[in-house]
């Protein structure tokens, strides 16, 4: 994934209501936009603009059916991001150790 594909994932799941609608996807699957609506606390409207937002970022996969449009989360693309934050622990366990070696050097 990209550099702008990764942020698009930050995008995503950077407002609550998106972010509750896709954890709700990964806990309990597939749903209507009307199911999503009902447990979200917002209209309707902004459930389908929150999930356009999360398929824009590869989040999630509609499947339609009649006049039903059905949601499944897509976990597999949040696996960029878990690298990149991996990555940055890394990055800061190895800087702040070396840190610590340093602060017990100069209290010597």
């Amino acid at each position: 994934m990209q550099q702008a594909a990764i942020g698009e994932v930050f995008r995503a799941l950077a407002d609550p209501t998106r972010r509750a609608v896709f954890e709700r996807l990964t806990r309990e699957g597939e749903a209507t936009v009307a199911e999503l609506t009902a447990s979200a606390g917002v209209s309707q409207p902004a459930v389908s603009q929150h999930l356009k937002a999360l398929r824009r970022a590869g989040l999630v996969h509609e499947r339609k059916a009649g006049r039903n449009t059905h949601y499944r989360p897509d976990t597999k693309n949040l696996a960029p991001l878990t690298n990149w934050i991996a990555r940055q622990e890394a990055f800061w366990l190895t800087h702040l150790n070396k840190l610590d070696d340093v602060l017990k050097e100069l209290d010597r």
